[in-house]
């Protein structure tokens, strides 16, 4: 037993798990900086989640994956339920009803619902046939994606919305579906869009809007954007230091923890922070580019796939947001914005591509 729990931790990705780790800590030090002077509870809290999550990244390492495989479906249902329980008893938070209240935090269903779905998704998409059975593939895959989508949006909260959408596109297209369905499929999404700006409350349609006057300073909504824009222009090469950002350590900058932290590295570590802030992510997707081939069912392939998609998805939109080229959707940075939901997430996500590629090796030796 202990030498199989060795051999596997043996097997695990170390070059995977390095950029994850230094995210995290970079994560803790921004907001340890930011909460100099203040309570410090946020820094606490933080690290206490990150501290319990890689516990459970330990346990889930050990679990085998196929565990997700099996149970997959109740957990699907289960966040479904979380989804639909929010909408009656969930506090609102900045316009959205989609956070249950604890004496110790918060805890947002959604972030349940992207893994559920990259596992049912995978589950779905390692048996189907999208090359002869297309029309079948969408149907059946897109009427697993709508649920937890439809429950989102009635929150409302479209940010996460698109990116439980996104998700199910791109995990469907890489399942193969034929190219001539993609782009009937993307014309359609794109006509839906448009159509439906007027069902938009006033607020989502001041953050698209915003993303073309930001510079104008036009709509009060920009405000966070504009100076999100300031902080990574005023971080210039090196930054002004940890601890020494003015947009985040005088409060000009809102919601700096969580949604504008990329604005908060940009500042204080310069260009310099930012790119290693890329770097690291680059350093996982290219390791989960490279484990595909090793990866020997097809459950493990979509699941790396999912994950992959979904930390890509959150990177390109939070970066987008913090330099006013996409509308403020509320995406937090992964692995280093504040939020206990958020990096939990995250790391359990982490913990099962991890449970494959080690499982995957151990089979190939």
């Amino acid at each position: 037993m202990a030498l199989r729990v060795f051999n596997i931790f043996k097997h695990l990705d170390w070059l995977m798990l390095l950029p994850v780790v230094l995210l995290s800590i970079l994560g803790l030090s921004e907001l340890y900086s930011m909460d100099v002077g203040q309570s410090g509870r946020l820094f606490e809290k933080q690290l206490t989640v990150l501290l319990l999550g890689l516990v459970m990244v330990a346990v889930v390492i050990w679990l085998d994956y196929y565990f997700w495989y099996s149970f997959g479906v109740y957990f699907y249902f289960l966040s479904l339920l979380l989804l639909a329980i929010v909408l009656l008893f969930g506090s609102t938070i900045n316009n959205t009803k989609g956070w249950f209240e604890f004496g110790f935090g918060n805890f947002q269903p959604v972030e349940l619902a992207k893994v559920s779905l990259i596992i049912i998704l995978a589950r779905y998409f390692s048996k189907a046939n999208p090359v002869r059975q297309p029309f079948r593939t969408l149907c059946l895959s897109a009427l697993l994606a709508l649920g937890p989508i439809i429950l989102v949006m009635f929150q409302p909260d479209l940010g996460s919305a698109a990116i439980l959408g996104s998700i199910w596109l791109l995990l469907l297209i890489l399942a193969g579906w034929p190219r001539k369905f993609v782009i009937i499929l993307a014309s359609i999404a794109i006509f839906t869009s448009v159509f439906s700006w007027p069902l938009l409350a006033a607020y989502q349609k001041d953050r698209i809007v915003g993303v073309f006057l930001n510079r104008s300073g036009s709509l009060t909504s920009n405000y966070n954007v504009n100076q999100a824009i300031i902080a990574v222009g005023s971080g210039q090469s090196l930054g002004r230091g940890l601890g020494y950002g003015s947009q985040s350590q005088l409060r000009f900058l809102p919601e700096a923890k969580n949604d504008f932290i990329f604005a908060v590295i940009a500042e204080e570590l310069g260009f310099l922070g930012v790119m290693a802030v890329i770097s690291c992510f680059v350093l996982i997707f290219w390791r989960i580019i490279a484990n595909l081939p090793k990866i020997k069912d097809n459950f493990g392939i979509f699941f790396l796939l999912g994950f992959g998609v979904l930390i890509f998805l959150q990177m390109f939109i939070n970066i987008g947001m913090n330099l006013g080229l996409l509308p403020v959707v509320g995406i937090t940075l992964p692995f280093l914005s504040y939020g206990g939901s958020s990096l939990s997430v995250n790391l359990l996500l982490f913990g099962i591509a991890q449970s494959i590629i080690a499982r995957s090796k151990l089979k190939n030796y």
